[in-house]
């Protein structure tokens, strides 16, 4: 298989290490690096950044750019994994059905990406090149090939790139953490997994778990010839628990049914892992998937619905996350999510939701895998309204898009997901505010004769302009008369955006508010992604479609 540019230049400046243990661990000590990336190390050991970067915004200017931008991007990962199948996105482990093999191998994966990327304006297109390789001719020689570039898209563009004004900042910014992930033995972390599977292996009918955590670094050098400075050092620890139960009977095929604890990804340190009760989730989970396997057929009908932090973020990322970006409803971008159907005439007084439905943007709460200092234009992290009161009010912008909508600043939405990628609109988090009267999930199950509550992220399919959609889930209970009553398996909820918001009665208040996220967000062309967070309160839904997923 050929490889693209784009991926042979991510090639160069990353390295990936696997290790396997089962007894112990093998330590790796250094984090190993292409001979390219090492060089770039270096350079940056014996050179201050800002003088690099002005090696690429000197250059520009004198070759006529209207404005450039530098990143020097470090990106490492790393992830910790215990179980069949690695229990962090390693494929599949061995069958249920074997017998006497190791149902506790380790995997621990390392990887480190480091880089540049210069971006260019000349004569209102853009241009942008990207490098391994931090050295001061490569950098000479990348920013005039962005300038060759964006001189090759002015001759047939037809529409002029127009940047909202930003001031100049000289800052550095990091994720407020305790603990760096990062200089955590892997003995303690391994030890940590070892211990919640075999926890959750204790409980009766559990056939196997599944235990991961990963941690991502990025340390981001930005410069621009508006005269900003900025570094930022990004932490994201992400934990994940599984948990399959297995029910065999003589006359029939096993039983299988998988639970998920859907534990938030954060933007923090180490001491997130250090505070989660993990004996309490994993055994919950483990009675809750045994559970699972005696669950009910649910009827389709119409129901009320109940539905926690761990399935409404996606909802709210698929609905009103895609749907405000300002790029999908120009048209600009289709790609991965489709368009729009909130259009600019809509903006102001159209209604998505009912009165007590708010939506955040919001880049400045701790937590949020969104959350920064400044974004890849250079640009404050701010906290604005999409909706309000259920009414379209705001959208999602860049310096390029503010125009469109009429502002003169850009609401800090440019991202880009490596050194090697240009920035684009990307989403940051997107909060539904909690209730304004205190409601907990209890007092909510009560205050429904019957319904479903609904926990934790399933299939989901979207139109493309965001309007129909249709959402699973991971575990299903009936309510009756104010009480859980019993699990349901099948269950998928099917509506229409504005519809199934307005539909929104109640919402829980802020003491049951989750920061709850998603890390792989695809966009663009070739793909980026990006991580997000979407925190909400558990919610109610009135007289919604579902379907039996075994049937349709």
């Amino acid at each position: 298989m050929s490889l693209s540019r784009r991926e042979f230049l991510r090639s160069c400046g990353r390295a990936t290490v696997t290790l396997m243990a089962v007894e112990g661990v093998s330590v790796l000590r250094d984090w190993p690096l292409s001979p390219v990336a090492e060089a770039s190390a270096r350079t940056l050991l014996v050179t201050d950044w800002k003088e690099l970067a002005d090696i690429a915004l000197e250059t520009a200017r004198r070759l006529g750019a209207g404005y450039a931008d530098i990143r020097i991007i470090r990106s490492r990962r790393e992830t910790v994994a215990i179980g069949p199948g690695g229990g962090g996105g390693f494929g599949p482990g061995p069958a249920l059905e074997e017998e006497g093999r190791d149902r506790r191998p380790a995997r621990v994966i390392r990887s480190e990406s480091f880089g540049f990327g210069v971006r260019v304006l000349y004569n209102g297109a853009w241009g942008f090149s990207a490098s391994p390789l931090v050295a001061p001719d490569e950098i000479r020689r990348i920013a005039a090939e962005a300038v060759a570039i964006a001189r090759a898209n002015a001759a047939i563009n037809t529409a002029r790139v127009r940047l909202a004004p930003v001031k100049a900042y000289r800052e550095t910014w990091q994720t407020p953490i305790a603990k760096n992930p990062f200089e955590v033995s892997l003995q303690e972390k391994v030890a940590l997994l070892t211990k919640v599977e075999e926890l959750g292996r204790k409980v009766r009918g559990v056939a196997r778990v599944s235990a991961s955590l990963a941690f991502v670094h990025e340390h981001k050098r930005f410069a621009s010839t508006e005269g900003s400075y900025i570094e930022q050092h990004i932490y994201h620890t992400l934990p994940n628990l599984t948990v399959t139960a297995l029910r065999r009977e003589a006359s029939a095929r096993p039983e299988i049914a998988t639970r998920n604890a859907f534990i938030p990804p954060q933007s923090i340190g180490y001491e997130y892992v250090e505070q989660l009760k993990w004996a309490e989730i994993v055994e919950q989970i483990a009675h809750e998937a045994v559970e699972m396997l005696s669950a009910r057929e649910v009827e389709p009908g119409r129901y009320t619905l109940l539905i926690a932090p761990s399935n409404l973020y996606l909802t709210i990322h698929e609905t009103i996350g895609h749907s405000t970006e300002l790029d999908r409803v120009l048209g600009y971008e289709a790609n991965f999510a489709g368009t729009s159907f909130l259009t600019l005439d809509k903006l102001g007084k159209y209604r998505v939701g009912s009165k007590i439905v708010n939506f955040v943007a919001d880049r400045t709460t701790p937590g949020g895998l969104a959350t920064v200092g400044y974004d890849d234009d250079g640009v404050p992290a701010q906290r604005w309204h999409l909706i309000r009161e259920g009414i379209l009010v705001g959208y999602q912008t860049t310096r390029e898009l503010a125009h469109a909508v009429g502002e003169n600043f850009s609401r800090g939405c440019s991202h880009a997901d490596s050194w090697s990628s240009i920035p684009i609109p990307r989403m940051p988090n997107v909060w539904l505010e909690p209730g304004k009267e205190r409601l907990s999930p209890e007092d909510l199950i009560a205050d429904t004769k019957e319904g479903i509550l609904i926990e934790g992220r399933g299939s989901y399919s979207i139109d493309q302009q965001r309007l129909n959609f249709q959402f699973g889930g991971n575990a299903f209970w009936e309510i009756r008369n104010g009480k859980k009553v019993g699990m349901l398996r099948n269950v998928i909820y099917q509506s229409y955006t504005p519809e199934f918001w307005s539909s929104c009665d109640a919402i829980c208040s802020q003491e049951y508010w989750v920061n709850q996220g998603t890390p792989g967000d695809g966009k663009g062309e070739p793909q980026q992604t990006n991580s997000v967070s979407h925190g909400c309160a558990m919610a109610r839904f009135r007289n919604i479609t579902v379907l039996n997923s075994g049937s349709v």
